[in-house]
């Protein structure tokens, strides 16, 4: 069983890695791209706060998609969902679940993980290491 774990637990990690930024790139997408659609992103404008968590969210899931600079930029976004949690959810009541915040402060953690574990065995960030 050890060795199993030691096999597949970086290759799991590439794939939470990997599942996670195809998520958090949904809302990147939808913002600048209208795909998926969302009423509240049409006239979006870039210089707003929503504008500049898009440029996060795009630029940031694609990095984080490819395992590019994977802690660095999961650093970076986990302290973006840690702010966008205290601004937009926590002011509307205390409970992650009632204040429809699960998702930044999971999304928080997940990065703050990424930002130590790395992009796992299927990411540039291995490969460039290989070479």
């Amino acid at each position: 069983m050890d060795d199993f774990c030691r096999t597949w637990s970086p290759r799991l990690l590439s794939v939470l890695r990997i599942m996670t930024a195809l998520l958090f790139l949904q809302h990147g997408t939808a913002k600048f791209f209208g795909f998926p659609r969302v009423a509240m992103f049409d006239n979006l404008q870039i210089l707003s706060l929503l504008g500049a968590a898009g440029v996060l969210e795009l630029v940031g899931g694609v990095l984080i998609l490819i395992g590019l600079f994977t802690r660095p930029v999961a650093f970076i976004l986990s302290g973006f969902m840690a702010i966008a949690y205290f601004m937009a959810h926590a002011p509307q009541d205390f409970y992650p679940l009632l204040n429809q915040g699960e998702l930044a402060v999971l999304y928080c953690f997940v990065f703050l993980y990424f930002s130590v574990a790395g992009g796992g065995e299927w990411s540039v960030d291995a490969a460039r290491q290989a070479a």
